[in-house]
């Protein structure tokens, strides 16, 4: 599937203000934005596979968001680049992020919207 169509199936979370309604809720959503690339196109594509993810493309930039947290296997992604990626090189390419993110080993990188789940990674 190409990315133009991909895109048009994907939820696009982001609202006009007027549509806005705030709640006194706790989301869990977490996610990360990067820099339009050949590389964040191939890496969005294959997470946007994922169950509970969503990806949103603008003109400049792509939203990976997720629901609980997003997990990020360094040699998955490595795979689909054809190249290597490190934890240290993915962190670089992501401009933001939000919810709390936890580098678990050399190969994993997890963005956790439910902060109790953080916990059992805390010292």
């Amino acid at each position: 599937m190409s990315v133009a169509s991909r895109s048009a199936t994907n939820q696009n979370i982001f609202q006009k203000m007027g549509d806005l309604r705030f709640e006194q809720t706790i989301s869990h959503q977490c996610g990360v934005t990067m820099n339009d690339s050949v590389e964040a196109r191939a890496i969005a594509e294959f997470m946007g596979k994922k169950p509970n993810v969503t990806v949103t493309y603008q003109p400049a930039l792509i939203r990976i968001d997720g629901e609980g947290k997003l997990i990020f296997k360094m040699d998955e992604i490595s795979e689909i680049l054809g190249k290597e990626m490190t934890a240290e090189i993915f962190e670089v390419n992501t401009s933001t992020h939000y919810g709390r993110m936890v580098r678990i080993d050399d190969n994993t990188v997890t963005l956790f919207g439910n902060m109790d789940e953080v916990f059992e990674y805390i010292e």
